[in-house]
């Protein structure tokens, strides 16, 4: 699917040019040379920003004015080229598809659709609420185009409101204005926001079992749970997957807690503040799991990911291994590696600091050096 990638002024690449065969590639090199900022520029061109969480302006390498990078590709993509570029000075980011100004940055969205792998991925188990919401968001706009829509939306309305609250905060809640102020923002908010909820109770209750089997497969021996739970909206069974159930729900928390938000300045409930649990043996895995339960469990987010992607787009995304099995031992490495070649990947990149690292699967791979920021010839 990615046929030629190349990168201006991003990162520590002056200009990169790399071909990519279609099988794919495995990048060598020592950490701080660059190849994590290889995988990085692909997945820019999935996610229109970066999966470090970098801000645009800091990708941009030193001293340099803006950064551009731009793919080929083949068939199955639906384009032939992609394009993304960032300017510092007008803090202006562009989207070209084939060749053509996108309207709308969101157009470009998964444009070189694109799953990563990394021992980073933890965070998605030991880190904050706001990294797992932020993967379901990901994930399901990248799958969904009326989940991101929902999204766009129910963000816009969110801004506002608690610009109105902290205004009616500084206010001490004088006058008679400031909650018609604010509720006017509700209907929004609870129309997409009850559609993001059960969109995630949907996506949770139907991949419960096959995140529990994947940790089986991987190694765990206790039964692994995924949950979801919403602030202010219906955690049941029965209407966690209804929107219409969720916005309503919404509609009373908004209306209950109104006052307290406030004399707080902040909206208090919504899917902005929603969590996904992940548990083991019946233990919360972020505050009881060990070191290696946590990167099973992170692994077996991800392989729902790549399976979400590639049932909603009809093929096989890209896989970005950044040194994926670098704590794992041998066993569990073995088994993710088995787990990948199910579902079907058919273009690797791989990021590896030695050639030893390089898993028997993945040693018919094209080898390329990476040193300074410069791709050397076959390792």
């Amino acid at each position: 699917m990615l046929v030629h990638l190349a990168a201006r002024e991003y990162r520590n690449f002056s200009s990169l040019e790399v071909a990519v065969p279609p099988n794919g590639l495995v990048v060598i090199g020592e950490n701080g040379h660059g190849k994590t900022n290889l995988l990085e520029a692909v997945a820019y061109l999935a996610l229109l920003r970066s999966f470090r969480g970098a801000r645009d302006s800091d990708v941009i390498r030193f001293g340099a004015p803006a950064f551009h990078v731009r793919a080929a590709l083949s068939a199955p993509a639906a384009w032939h080229t992609v394009s993304v570029g960032y300017e510092r000075s007008t803090k202006k980011k562009r989207a070209m598809l084939d060749g053509v100004e996108q309207p709308r940055l969101t157009n470009a969205l998964g444009a070189l659709p694109s799953v990563e792998f990394s021992p980073a991925d933890v965070a998605l188990v030991a880190g904050t609420p706001g990294d797992r919401r932020r993967y379901l968001d990901v994930m399901l706009a990248l799958s969904s185009p009326a989940y991101l829509v929902a999204l766009q939306q129910y963000r816009a309305a969110l801004l506002r409101r608690n610009a109105a609250l902290r205004t009616a905060q500084r206010d001490l809640g004088r006058g008679q204005d400031h909650e018609a102020r604010v509720s006017v923002w509700e209907p929004a908010l609870t129309e997409y926001g009850g559609f993001i909820v059960a969109a995630r109770h949907a996506f949770v209750q139907a991949q419960a079992a096959p995140y529990g089997q994947l940790c089986q497969a991987i190694g765990e021996r206790e039964g692994a749970l995924l949950r979801y739970t919403s602030v202010g909206g219906d955690n049941s069974e029965a209407l966690g997957t209804s929107s219409s159930a969720q916005a309503e729900a919404l509609t009373r928390a908004y209306a209950q807690q109104r006052s307290t938000e406030i004399r707080r300045g902040v909206t208090l409930a919504g899917p902005h503040r929603d969590e996904l649990h992940l548990h083991l043996g019946g233990r919360d895995l972020r505050t009881f799991g060990s070191a290696g339960q946590q990167r099973s469990a992170a692994i077996a987010l991800r392989l729902l990911e790549l399976a979400t992607l590639k049932t909603a787009i009809g093929y096989a995304p890209l896989l970005l291994l950044d040194d994926p099995f670098a704590e794992l031992d041998l066993g569990r490495a073995g088994r993710v590696l088995a787990l990948l070649d199910d579902a079907g990947a058919s273009q690797v990149l791989l990021a590896v600091p030695r050639e030893a690292d390089i898993p028997e699967a993945f040693t018919r791979l094209e080898r390329r050096t990476m040193r300074d920021g410069v791709l050397g010839g076959a390792a």
